[in-house]
Protein backbone atom coordinates (compact mmCIF):
# COMPACT_ATOMS: atom_id res chain seq x y z
CA UNK A 1 0.00 0.00 0.00
CA UNK A 2 2.79 2.39 0.94
CA UNK A 3 4.67 1.50 -2.23
CA UNK A 4 1.62 2.32 -4.35
CA UNK A 5 1.18 5.61 -2.47
CA UNK A 6 4.81 6.53 -3.15
CA UNK A 7 4.28 5.93 -6.87
CA UNK A 8 1.16 8.11 -6.89
CA UNK A 9 2.92 10.92 -4.99
CA UNK A 10 5.87 10.71 -7.39
CA UNK A 11 3.65 10.87 -10.47
CA UNK A 12 1.61 13.80 -9.11
CA UNK A 13 4.81 15.62 -8.16
CA UNK A 14 6.19 15.07 -11.66
CA UNK A 15 3.03 16.43 -13.25
CA UNK A 16 3.11 19.54 -11.07
CA UNK A 17 6.73 20.27 -11.98
CA UNK A 18 5.97 19.79 -15.67
CA UNK A 19 3.08 22.24 -15.39
CA UNK A 20 5.36 24.80 -13.72
CA UNK A 21 8.01 24.46 -16.42
CA UNK A 22 5.38 24.55 -19.16
CA UNK A 23 3.97 27.76 -17.69
CA UNK A 24 7.48 29.24 -17.58
CA UNK A 25 8.30 28.52 -21.19
CA UNK A 26 4.80 29.33 -22.36
CA UNK A 27 5.23 32.95 -21.21
CA UNK A 28 8.60 33.31 -22.88
CA UNK A 29 8.75 32.06 -26.46
CA UNK A 30 11.65 33.81 -28.17
CA UNK A 31 12.30 31.07 -30.72
CA UNK A 32 14.68 32.33 -33.45
CA UNK A 33 14.53 35.82 -31.94
CA UNK A 34 17.61 37.82 -30.96
CA UNK A 35 17.55 38.63 -27.24
CA UNK A 36 19.91 40.30 -24.80
CA UNK A 37 22.57 38.22 -23.09
CA UNK A 38 20.83 38.62 -19.73
CA UNK A 39 17.45 37.58 -21.07
CA UNK A 40 18.91 34.55 -22.81
CA UNK A 41 20.68 33.47 -19.62
CA UNK A 42 17.39 33.56 -17.72
CA UNK A 43 15.46 31.94 -20.58
CA UNK A 44 17.89 29.02 -20.64
CA UNK A 45 18.85 28.56 -17.00
CA UNK A 46 15.28 28.78 -15.69
CA UNK A 47 13.98 25.64 -17.46
CA UNK A 48 17.28 23.82 -16.96
CA UNK A 49 17.26 24.61 -13.24
CA UNK A 50 13.70 23.34 -12.76
CA UNK A 51 14.54 20.27 -14.88
CA UNK A 52 17.59 19.48 -12.77
CA UNK A 53 15.52 19.72 -9.58
CA UNK A 54 12.99 17.28 -11.02
CA UNK A 55 15.69 14.79 -12.05
CA UNK A 56 17.34 15.01 -8.63
CA UNK A 57 13.97 14.23 -7.04
CA UNK A 58 13.57 11.25 -9.37
CA UNK A 59 16.99 9.89 -8.39
CA UNK A 60 16.13 10.29 -4.71
CA UNK A 61 12.78 8.52 -5.18
CA UNK A 62 14.43 5.59 -6.95
CA UNK A 63 17.34 5.25 -4.54
CA UNK A 64 15.26 5.47 -1.35
CA UNK A 65 14.20 1.96 -0.31
CA UNK A 66 10.45 1.56 0.06
CA UNK A 67 8.99 0.70 3.43
CA UNK A 68 8.58 -2.95 4.28
CA UNK A 69 5.25 -4.47 3.35
CA UNK A 70 2.81 -5.56 6.10
CA UNK A 71 3.54 -9.00 7.54
CA UNK A 72 7.24 -8.79 6.69
CA UNK A 73 6.66 -9.48 2.99
CA UNK A 74 9.22 -8.14 0.57
CA UNK A 75 8.00 -4.89 -1.08
CA UNK A 76 7.41 -5.30 -4.80
CA UNK A 77 9.85 -2.48 -5.61
CA UNK A 78 12.63 -4.42 -3.84
CA UNK A 79 12.35 -7.50 -6.06
CA UNK A 80 14.51 -7.44 -9.24
CA UNK A 81 11.46 -7.07 -11.50
CA UNK A 82 9.80 -4.52 -9.23
CA UNK A 83 12.98 -2.50 -8.89
CA UNK A 84 13.45 -2.38 -12.66
CA UNK A 85 9.83 -1.30 -13.06
CA UNK A 86 10.32 1.41 -10.45
CA UNK A 87 13.39 2.71 -12.29
CA UNK A 88 11.53 2.57 -15.61
CA UNK A 89 8.80 4.74 -14.11
CA UNK A 90 11.46 7.21 -12.98
CA UNK A 91 12.99 7.29 -16.45
CA UNK A 92 9.59 7.96 -18.00
CA UNK A 93 9.26 10.97 -15.71
CA UNK A 94 12.82 12.04 -16.56
CA UNK A 95 12.12 11.83 -20.31
CA UNK A 96 8.94 13.89 -19.93
CA UNK A 97 10.75 16.54 -17.89
CA UNK A 98 13.57 16.63 -20.42
CA UNK A 99 11.20 17.04 -23.36
CA UNK A 100 9.76 20.09 -21.60
CA UNK A 101 13.26 21.41 -20.85
CA UNK A 102 14.27 20.99 -24.52
CA UNK A 103 11.24 23.07 -25.51
CA UNK A 104 12.29 25.75 -23.02
CA UNK A 105 15.82 25.83 -24.46
CA UNK A 106 14.46 26.01 -28.01
CA UNK A 107 12.26 28.93 -26.98
CA UNK A 108 15.17 30.84 -25.41
CA UNK A 109 16.15 32.66 -28.60
CA UNK A 110 19.65 33.65 -29.67
CA UNK A 111 21.78 35.90 -27.46
CA UNK A 112 22.93 39.17 -29.01
CA UNK A 113 26.65 38.42 -28.67
CA UNK A 114 29.49 37.69 -31.07
CA UNK A 115 29.21 33.94 -30.37
CA UNK A 116 25.47 34.00 -29.75
CA UNK A 117 24.41 31.56 -32.46
CA UNK A 118 27.11 29.07 -31.53
CA UNK A 119 26.23 29.37 -27.83
CA UNK A 120 22.54 28.76 -28.46
CA UNK A 121 23.37 25.77 -30.67
CA UNK A 122 25.74 24.39 -28.03
CA UNK A 123 23.05 24.38 -25.33
CA UNK A 124 20.41 23.05 -27.74
CA UNK A 125 22.74 20.23 -28.76
CA UNK A 126 23.34 19.32 -25.12
CA UNK A 127 19.60 19.37 -24.33
CA UNK A 128 18.69 17.13 -27.26
CA UNK A 129 21.62 14.82 -26.51
CA UNK A 130 20.41 14.47 -22.92
CA UNK A 131 16.93 13.56 -24.12
CA UNK A 132 18.39 10.95 -26.45
CA UNK A 133 20.53 9.46 -23.65
CA UNK A 134 17.54 9.15 -21.33
CA UNK A 135 15.37 7.61 -24.03
CA UNK A 136 18.07 5.03 -24.73
CA UNK A 137 18.36 4.27 -21.01
CA UNK A 138 14.60 3.76 -20.87
CA UNK A 139 14.71 1.43 -23.87
CA UNK A 140 17.52 -0.59 -22.27
CA UNK A 141 15.09 -1.66 -19.55
CA UNK A 142 12.74 -3.24 -22.09
CA UNK A 143 14.98 -6.30 -22.17
CA UNK A 144 14.05 -8.42 -19.16
CA UNK A 145 16.98 -9.20 -16.90
CA UNK A 146 17.70 -12.91 -16.62
CA UNK A 147 19.60 -12.73 -13.35
CA UNK A 148 19.73 -10.51 -10.27
CA UNK A 149 23.15 -9.30 -11.39
CA UNK A 150 21.73 -8.25 -14.77
CA UNK A 151 18.89 -6.41 -13.03
CA UNK A 152 21.36 -4.57 -10.80
CA UNK A 153 23.42 -3.61 -13.85
CA UNK A 154 20.30 -2.28 -15.59
CA UNK A 155 19.28 -0.18 -12.60
CA UNK A 156 22.82 1.11 -12.02
CA UNK A 157 23.22 2.04 -15.68
CA UNK A 158 19.88 3.87 -15.78
CA UNK A 159 20.61 5.86 -12.63
CA UNK A 160 24.07 6.61 -13.98
CA UNK A 161 22.54 8.12 -17.11
CA UNK A 162 20.31 10.42 -15.09
CA UNK A 163 23.26 11.53 -12.97
CA UNK A 164 25.39 12.07 -16.05
CA UNK A 165 22.91 14.36 -17.83
CA UNK A 166 22.42 16.38 -14.63
CA UNK A 167 26.16 17.00 -14.39
CA UNK A 168 26.54 17.69 -18.09
CA UNK A 169 23.90 20.42 -17.89
CA UNK A 170 26.03 22.52 -15.56
CA UNK A 171 29.09 21.76 -17.67
CA UNK A 172 27.32 22.92 -20.84
CA UNK A 173 26.52 26.27 -19.20
CA UNK A 174 30.11 26.59 -17.96
CA UNK A 175 31.48 25.78 -21.42
CA UNK A 176 29.34 28.49 -23.00
CA UNK A 177 30.70 31.02 -20.50
CA UNK A 178 34.23 30.11 -21.58
CA UNK A 179 33.56 30.14 -25.33
CA UNK A 180 31.44 33.31 -25.26
CA UNK A 181 33.06 35.98 -23.02
CA UNK A 182 30.18 38.40 -23.65
CA UNK A 183 27.74 35.87 -22.21
CA UNK A 184 29.96 35.02 -19.26
CA UNK A 185 28.95 38.13 -17.30
CA UNK A 186 25.25 37.54 -17.87
CA UNK A 187 25.60 33.93 -16.74
CA UNK A 188 27.51 35.01 -13.61
CA UNK A 189 24.85 37.59 -12.76
CA UNK A 190 22.08 35.00 -12.97
CA UNK A 191 21.65 33.24 -9.63
CA UNK A 192 19.99 30.32 -11.41
CA UNK A 193 22.91 29.92 -13.81
CA UNK A 194 25.41 30.19 -10.97
CA UNK A 195 23.69 27.37 -9.08
CA UNK A 196 23.85 25.18 -12.16
CA UNK A 197 27.62 25.55 -12.44
CA UNK A 198 28.51 25.32 -8.73
CA UNK A 199 31.44 23.01 -8.12
CA UNK A 200 32.59 23.07 -11.76
CA UNK A 201 35.04 25.93 -11.41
Amino acid sequence: MRGALAWIVGIVGGILVLLVVTAMIGNRDDTDETVSAGQWAQNVCGPIGVWRGELEDIVEDVRTPSSAAPGGEEPQSETPQGRTGFVRSGLERAVQATETMVEGVDNAGVPDTAEGEDSAEQISSWANGSLNDLEQAEESLDEEAETLEDAVDQVTGALGTIGSVITSGGQAIADVAVSDPELARALRESITCEKLTEGLR
